[in-house]
């Protein structure tokens, strides 16, 4: 019997769905995790669950190897469609994302895309500058201690507009309307630690003000800095590169 075109497209779309699926069900497994994990319970908004994604309990180093992977694939080109209808009664009952991402604003920057996930996998928390605050600090703290997140990477890019306007700020004392002036203020210890003479001085600044947060976040008390001393934690950098899609690690 022949198949409409939707028939089709559903058909596909499933695949698409499984053969995800079964790439991080490997990555599980061929990092010596089992699916045992299945029966790990976590805390979302007070109440106990089972995690409704066992595939993304993972350790921290396999969460970064996993994230990683994904970006390659986003490079590459090999990124899976996305298709929100087949995981959402997944999603019904809870969250159980396997990395948390402090990523700026920026329209051109989309952590969900460029590695290569779909809902539920991520938690992403995004301020122009990607920079700290207390709120952000809250946030990734619920992140890691009440949804068992293994790792945090904080996400910059190039040509960021906030590290550029941070720079003429320390630079050339200039001032911005409203509340922007703020943003440039919070970046500007990454800016004094680059030398004026550099020749990349944009692309130091970003990588700074990336390495500067990570280790602001490892020693944020009581919680991240506990997390991280009893190696249940990953705290990590990496910029974003708009020509190509691919995240370098920098910190």
């Amino acid at each position: 019997m022949c198949q409409t075109s939707d028939e089709q497209e559903n058909l596909s779309l499933q695949k698409n769905q499984q053969r995800r699926s079964f790439l991080k069900m490997a990555v599980a497994s061929s990092l010596g995790l089992g699916i045992t994990a299945t029966d790990r319970v976590m805390a979302t908004s007070g109440v106990i669950k089972t995690s409704p994604q066992p595939e993304n309990v993972l350790t921290p180093e396999a969460a970064l190897e996993r994230l990683m992977a994904g970006n390659e694939r986003y490079v590459t080109g090999l990124s899976t469609p996305l298709n929100f209808k087949l995981e959402r009664a997944a999603l019904v009952s809870g969250q159980n994302p396997y990395a948390s991402i402090l990523s700026c604003s920026d329209s051109r920057v989309s952590p969900e895309f460029c590695f290569d996930e779909q809902r539920g996998d991520l938690f992403v928390a995004r301020v122009a500058g990607n920079y700290l605050t207390t709120d952000f600090v809250a946030t990734l703290e619920y992140a890691t201690f009440v949804l068992h997140t293994p790792l945090i990477m904080v996400l910059g890019h190039e040509s960021c507009g906030a590290i550029q306007a941070a720079i003429d700020a320390v630079d050339n004392s200039a001032q911005f309307p409203g509340h922007i002036q703020s943003i440039a203020s919070a970046i500007a210890p990454a800016v004094r630690a680059i030398d004026k003479q550099s020749k990349n001085r944009i692309d130091d600044v970003v990588k700074m003000n990336v390495i500067q947060n990570v280790q602001e976040l490892k020693k944020q008390t009581p919680l991240l800095n506990r997390l991280v001393a009893e190696k249940k934690l990953l705290v990590v950098g990496g910029v974003y590169n708009l020509k190509t899609g691919k995240v370098d690690m920098v910190a």
